[in-house]
């Protein structure tokens, strides 16, 4: 699989309850945060859900 990098790049203030819970479980705590994870189909899809909070790149 390949490696995805997913940044934090907007607030979680005022967002729906279950996209802020998507953001903690991708491992993202504050706006400029980034991780690394495999690009599996869970996470494709997670990625999917708060698309409009990220930035990703492969990595």
């Amino acid at each position: 699989m390949a490696k995805v990098k997913v940044k934090l790049v907007k607030s979680l203030i005022g967002r729906k309850k279950d996209h802020i819970a998507t953001v903690k479980a991708l491992g993202l705590h504050k706006i400029g945060s980034t991780v690394e994870h495999e690009g599996t189909p869970q996470i494709k899809g997670m990625i999917n859900k708060i698309n409009y909070l990220l930035k990703v790149e492969e990595a």
